[in-house]
């Protein structure tokens, strides 16, 4: 009974972590998170780039197939406020309106789906501040245009439309 009663007094005695052994898990732990941390912000800035141009691709998808099955002029935009085109500001919500616009703004029966706003990127297209127009046969009315996705940490995307309506992704950038 005696060797019991030792090894119960001895587990009884060692509960806890001493002060030192607590100061080098802390120790460890602060040094894989000062070494992680800049990897997962990178990782994250690059995710919400791929998201963004996710995002537009899928808004000039449907703007073009919108074109073809209904056989008529659709137009692309950013809409910040669901009533009219603001091309200033390309990661606003997107708007997907029918037919011509009158001037930059267009009716609440025109709307036909707005693909919402990304987060912690911008985006730009062209210079000359016209909306993506699809004609009826799913191609748009101009030159081929150019998308850039600047992100956080100057990472960024292109994605480059064609004079098909085609989206492809174009070269990585630094912003």
């Amino acid at each position: 009974m005696d060797a019991a009663h030792a090894s119960t007094s001895a587990t009884l005695r060692q509960r806890g972590l001493t002060l030192i052994e607590l100061l080098v898990v802390i120790v460890v732990a602060g040094v894989l998170m000062g070494w992680a941390v800049p990897g997962l912000q990178a990782m994250n800035a690059r995710q919400e780039v791929a998201a963004e141009a996710h995002r537009l691709r899928i808004a000039l998808s449907l703007g073009r197939n919108t074109a073809i099955t209904r056989r008529s002029a659709v137009i692309v935009c950013p809409s910040p406020d669901r009533k009219r085109c603001d091309t200033s500001d390309w990661s606003a919500p997107l708007a997907i309106v029918l037919g011509p616009l009158a001037g930059n703004e267009f009716d609440e029966d025109a709307l036909l789906r707005v693909v919402e706003a990304g987060r912690g990127v911008s985006v730009s297209y062209r210079q000359d501040g016209k909306p993506v127009r699809y004609g009826a046969l799913g191609r748009p009315a101009g030159h081929n245009g150019t998308f850039r996705i600047c992100g956080r940490h100057g990472l960024g995307a292109q994605l480059v439309l064609s004079n098909f309506g085609r989206v492809r992704s174009g070269s990585a950038i630094s912003c």
